[in-house]
């Protein structure tokens, strides 16, 4: 019976010490994998960020409870991220921060979605450096039957009568301004309208010179929006129609054809009291 006790143990003992190896070697595997884990983490190198804590729509007051701040990867960083307190809430100004854009809870927050402080979220704020605000008068036809909004971009084309031109073309049209971009619809200048509205007039953000030559095609013709898709980044080129090329009519351009007069050339003789014009070939 010792015998058997003995053998039972020893048994007992050696599979103990089997488990004990195995858990070693696993609790082993395991730290040497989390240190690894932990070594990756410390190569990310994280800055302060922070995010909309509640939805917001355009128009509405940012205030502090309104953002929290989260860790952000330094190579993820978007253009303009607020990094931290004092630029988001600049200390002793108390003036208020309006929304552009609208935004969804646990959106990050980057400058362009937010007004300067003090300033309105209007369309002065769309406007960038040396760009200035010019509005064109639209209907249902010229103005894409409603669907445009803030935001979008549109080629400008003009349709008229070229003054103190005489040619037989009559009216054509033609492509004055491309990827125009949209700043308000009428006095609107929300992008988050989802109800398409017949505006009246459309702003624009347009160079100085730009202005110059929408103001003087508005005057002398009428203006027509064509909209520009959101994801193209082609550049129009020059275009011109008329009604012969739109009908595909040939101008026939009558030629003129100047013949030289025949010059004659003459002597005059006297014989007696009469004077005779003689025809002699011309030298010159």
């Amino acid at each position: 019976m010792r015998a058997i006790f003995a053998v039972v143990l020893l048994v007992g003992l050696g599979l103990a010490g089997f488990a004990v190896y195995m858990a070693q070697n696993y609790i082993e595997g395991y730290q040497a994998a989390l240190a690894k884990e932990r070594a990756g983490r410390q190569n990310i190198e994280l800055v302060d960020g922070f995010i909309i804590a509640k939805a917001l729509k355009y128009g509405e007051t940012l205030e502090k409870e309104d953002v929290r701040k989260v860790k952000w990867p330094k190579a993820a960083m978007p253009d303009g991220m607020f990094t931290t307190v004092e630029a988001l809430f600049p200390k002793g100004d108390d003036r208020r921060r309006v929304i552009l854009r609208a935004m969804e809870k646990g959106e990050v927050l980057i400058e362009a979605k937010l007004t300067k402080p003090g300033e309105e979220a209007g369309i002065t704020s769309r406007l960038q450096r040396g760009q200035r605000a010019f509005a064109i008068k639209v209907d249902v036809a010229s103005g894409v039957s409603g669907f445009l909004r803030p935001g979008d971009r549109v080629d400008v084309y003009w349709t008229g009568r070229a003054g103190g031109k005489q040619d037989a073309r009559g009216e054509f049209t033609k492509l004055i301004e491309a990827n125009v971009s949209l700043v308000a619809i009428d006095q609107t200048a929300d992008e988050e309208v989802d109800t398409g509205t017949i505006a009246r007039t459309v702003t624009v953000a347009a160079s100085p010179q730009q202005v110059a030559a929408l103001a003087q095609a508005q005057t002398t013709g009428r203006l027509s929006l064509s909209l520009v898709g959101a994801e193209d980044d082609t550049v129009a080129s020059a275009i011109e129609v008329d009604q012969s090329a739109l009908l595909g009519i040939e101008v026939q351009q009558e030629v003129v054809e100047q013949r030289e007069e025949q010059r004659v050339c003459t002597i005059k003789t006297r014989k007696g009291g009469e004077i005779k014009q003689i025809p002699i070939p011309c030298t010159n």
